[in-house]
């Protein structure tokens, strides 16, 4: 695509639109949760791999700041591995299945559904994939942006679990063919939806949410609609150190419970809870695929594996 053309559409949405979505959604949970417990909350918000680091940073130092962590299922595992896990069994609890609740991090509060994002105003509908397998047809090369599969949690898990979803002889192959698009790689699936929204780049493998979010800044993104996806499981955890141990349990407790699975739905998640889905068309037909809970040699192995493939 010529610069000039990419220039005109970034300018039509900010870069930071997205992150402002997702800041607003943050901060009326915490309005919220503000109001129902008098208790305040701050946070702070980064990739996956960048909150398990500074956790373990903190943690491993002896002086934790935070109470409780949001994170999806591969980073707590490795987290727990160390130890800074804290078994809380939260009342609210009971309002989940017993097949959705983990013994180590308690029920699961969301999914981070994979897939593919394009800019409608750069890819018309019918010119968009039809499937993952058609992420790698040559006539999208160049044209693609993604989370770096050596560094960002959920794409290394993403990759590792194509078996799921696809003949499990395809997969190596899918995997070097993507490579071979030569995608733009960023730190996270956010900056991959951003570059999306603004125009510089035409398709995203990222959240399917930011679908949703983004449109809502005014960025016409839509995604590619498949029956079955892969995605991760989302917690939320006490730490066994938390400095307000009994301010962290009350939020586990809230944000747990309906209000906060309303909350995030409104905002685009796919929450854990029959019934509520996110105002995304079709959202209700996606069959979530569980990816692999990868623990930390084989997370490591991955790393190095994806490395060889996509940094040569």
């Amino acid at each position: 695509m010529p610069s000039s053309s990419r220039q005109r559409r970034r300018k039509a949405v900010k870069s930071s639109s997205t992150v402002r979505w997702k800041r607003r959604v943050v901060e009326g949970v915490i309005q919220a949760f503000r109001k129902k417990t008098g208790l305040n909350a701050e946070y702070w918000r980064a990739s996956a791999m960048s909150v398990m680091n500074r956790a373990m940073t903190e943690y491993r130092a002896g002086n934790p700041l935070y109470d409780v962590v949001l994170n999806n299922s591969d980073p707590l595992v490795i987290m727990a591995q160390d130890g800074m896990i804290a078994r809380y069994d939260s009342p609210t609890a009971k309002k989940y299945p017993k097949d959705q609740v983990d013994a180590r991090f308690g029920p699961i509060t969301r999914y981070g559904i994979v897939g593919i994002v394009y800019h409608k105003g750069l890819v018309k509908p019918e010119d968009a994939p039809k499937s993952i397998e058609d992420l790698v047809n040559p006539k999208y090369k160049g044209m693609l942006v993604m989370a770096d599969p050596t560094l960002h949690v959920t794409t290394i898990q993403w990759l590792s679990s194509l078996h799921r979803i696809m003949a499990k002889e395809k997969v190596e192959k899918f995997i070097r063919d993507l490579a071979a698009m030569k995608p733009t790689l960023v730190e996270s699936m956010l900056p991959a939806s951003e570059r999306v929204a603004t125009g510089e780049i035409p398709i995203a493998l990222t959240f399917v949410k930011f679908a949703y979010s983004a449109a809502q800044s005014g960025a016409p993104l839509d995604y590619v609609r498949v029956d079955r996806m892969l995605g991760d499981s989302h917690f939320v955890a006490l730490s066994n150190k938390a400095p307000r141990p009994n301010a962290g349990k009350a939020f586990v407790d809230f944000y747990l419970d309906d209000e906060t699975m309303k909350i995030l739905a409104q905002s685009g998640e796919f929450v854990n809870r029959k019934g509520i889905y996110p105002p995304l068309p079709g959202a209700d037909k996606i069959q979530f695929v569980q990816m692999e809970v990868l623990e930390a040699k084989a997370f490591e192995d991955k790393k190095k594996e994806f490395g060889k493939i996509f940094l040569k």
